[in-house]
This record gives structure tokens, sequence and C-alpha cells, in this order.
């Protein structure tokens, strides 16, 4: 076991979805432990329920120390936690006890990563109405992994590494600013500040990606000499209206909140472009003009990137001391515990996860408070 692979804790998410088989699909591919060491956070009684349904062989062994581990293309190591009466509750069903374990794995694991004891942490799908029913009321991962973590400017980002249809060589990455909320509280969400602090983010993400020591792409190949002599990430900012508001006639929010936030962001060195509209915009992005998109609601951003590449999509939330990806897909109840799931974009998250975790380390950074992807 190479101890210098990033320690990965994984959180098995919803027990009643489709988040324990594609931990188990992942776990038996080679390059996952390759990238990290690997430990799973949960009920190790559903992991084997998982194990069975894949017919992999798997021993899955529960430990109290993730440092004592030793995760194996044969061996999944369980931090145990959350109650057994997960155990009665049946696939694909809305149950407040599956919310329960879901919240129980989530709170487990960002609190080791805040402890120092593992490097990063990659959750698999919760059901956020089994979460409510639990009696914990976020409106997803990104917002309770905020509280737990005590910041209060946060991003949820969507990210595709570079492939045929991402040309940018660092890939591309969407953030939100405004993220869980009906789509007619939008307007009163959005404010230059906002704007500003997710271009921000979405900058010093993408920087991370850019620098050097990390420049290889997801296929091996360097990126050294595919950037501008101005290697600042390109950000385009999304406009809010059909065809960017055409001067006003159909919105002015472009007028009186975008473009402001990006002359700011100018202003503060931020390579940013935009208001620009959205159907266009994405396409750029995609042939490489953008590293990053800001996008002004959920759905702006999450329907061009998933259509991009929905099964090697991740989630990274930004702003958190500790280094957080997730499978940019749901708990799929429909096709839960039938062995349909798609594993890629866990396997995926498990990537970006083990590749943030080993560029901290390379960049000697100490493991801080003040850290944030």
């Amino acid at each position: 076991m190479d101890s210098k692979k990033p320690l990965i804790a994984i959180t098995v998410g919803d027990p009643a979805g489709i988040g324990p088989e594609i931990i188990v699909g992942a776990w038996t591919e080679t390059v996952v432990h390759d990238w990290c060491r690997p430990v799973v956070v949960g009920h190790p009684e559903v992991l084997r329920r998982a194990v069975d349904l894949w017919q992999t062989g798997l021993s899955v062994v529960e430990v109290d120390d993730p440092a004592a581990a030793q995760p194996s293309l044969d061996v999944i190591p369980c931090v145990p936690c959350g109650s057994s009466d997960v155990l009665e509750v049946p696939p694909g069903m809305l149950d407040a006890r599956a919310g329960q374990a879901a919240y129980d794995a989530v709170v487990a694991a960002a609190r080791l990563a805040l402890d120092h004891r593992v490097d990063a942490i990659v959750t698999a799908p919760l059901q956020k109405e089994a979460l409510h029913r639990a009696g914990h009321h976020y409106p997803g991962h990104t917002e309770l992994l905020a509280q737990l973590c005590g910041v209060n400017d946060f991003a949820m980002m969507l990210y595709l590494g570079p492939s045929d249809d991402v040309l940018s060589s660092a890939g591309l990455a969407v953030v939100h600013v405004t993220l869980h909320t009906a789509l007619k509280n939008v307007f009163a969400q959005l404010n230059e500040d906002a704007i500003l602090a997710k271009s921000r983010l979405a900058h010093h993400f993408m920087t991370r990606l850019m620098r050097p020591s990390v420049k290889k792409t997801s296929h091996g190949r360097s990126a050294s000499g595919l950037f501008p002599s101005d290697s600042r990430p390109r950000i385009g900012v999304c406009s809010l209206n059909p065809h960017g508001g055409e001067g006003g006639l159909f919105g002015d929010e472009e007028l009186r909140i975008i473009r402001p936030a990006v002359e700011r962001g100018l202003a503060e060195g931020l390579r940013l472009e935009g208001p620009l509209p959205t159907d266009t915009l994405m396409l750029q992005a995609k042939d490489g003009r953008f590293d990053a998109v800001v996008a002004m609601y959920h759905d702006q951003g999450h329907i061009a990137l998933k259509l991009l590449g929905m099964h090697r999509a991740v989630n990274v939330t930004l702003g958190l001391p500790i280094i957080r990806t997730s499978v940019a897909h749901g708990t799929a109840f429909d096709i839960a515990w039938q062995r349909q799931a798609e594993t890629g974009s866990m396997i995926e998250a498990l990537r970006v996860a083990s590749r943030l975790a080993a560029a901290r380390c390379e960049e000697g950074e100490e493991r801080t408070d003040e850290y944030k992807v």
C-alpha cells in the first residue's frame, strides 16, 4: 500500500438509491487504486448487499481509523456510522431512515476531513426529500457541507475534464451564482457581490488546475504550452435573459447587475468576459474559448454541461476548507439496486478528488482551515 496516495473517504449516500452500488462498481476499477486509497463511510451491511448485487466477491472490512485501512481490489474498508434501522428500507423508496443514514455519513466524513484524518471526501448521491423527512432541512450536500465547515462564501461547480468534446486543456468548469432555489427567487438573489464571489472561486479553482505541477490532462498528455501567454483562466459570464437582454428589451439585469460585476472582476485582475448569451457561450466554452463559465442559476449551467458529458461530470464544492467532489447525478430510484447504474461519474469524482489532494501536497500547502479548493 502506497501511503503517499491521497486517503479519500467516500460517503455511501442514500442507501435506497444507487450510491452503494456505484461505489462497489467503481471499486473494481484498477485506476481508482492507482490514484488513491479509498475508504467508505456508512453502514457496512449496506455495502455488503451492494457487493452481493455485483457478485464481485469483495470483502467489506470495518475500520475505526481511516489511516489504518488497507484498501485493495479485494477489500473495501468501511468506517461504520448510522443506525441499523436503514437496513429495513426498501430499494428505490423515499424513507426518512435512508435520509438519516446519508446525513450521518456526510457528517462523519466531513469531520474526518476537518480533523485532517482524510485528504478529501467524495459523496454518493443523497435524496433531498428523504433528508428533509429525517429533519435535516438543507437544499443539498453543498449547503450542508458549508454549514459543517462554517463557511458563507461557497459555490457548487460542475466540472468536465478535457476530452474530444471539451477542448480547453484544463477542462471546463461551470459555477452557479444561485443554486437550489425556486426559479422565481433567482432575481432577488442575484447581485454584483454574489456574481463576483463566484467568479473568484472559479478563477482560483481553474488556476489550481492550470499550475505546472498539475498541468497534465486526463489523457496524460502535457498541457504545457497549450495555454496563451496570459495563463489566467478564461471565464465566460452568462447573461440572465434571452439574447443577453437585447439592450434592456428583455430585461435589464445584464446592464444593472451582471456587467458591473464583470467590470469589478476585471479591475481585480480576473480574466472575465460577459455577460454573454448562454446558448452561444456554452458552445464557445466547449470549443476551448473559456476554461470556466459563471451561470446565473442551476439549470442554466447543469443542462449544458450534462449534455456534454453526463457520466463524466463531477460536482465540486468550492470555498470549503476541505476537498469535496461528488457524482453529478441523483439517487436514480427508478433503477436502484438493479445493477443498471453508470459508475463513470463516481470514478471521475475519485480522479478529480485525488488530483486536487495530490496537487495540494505537491505545492507544500499545509492542511489548515484557511485552505479552500
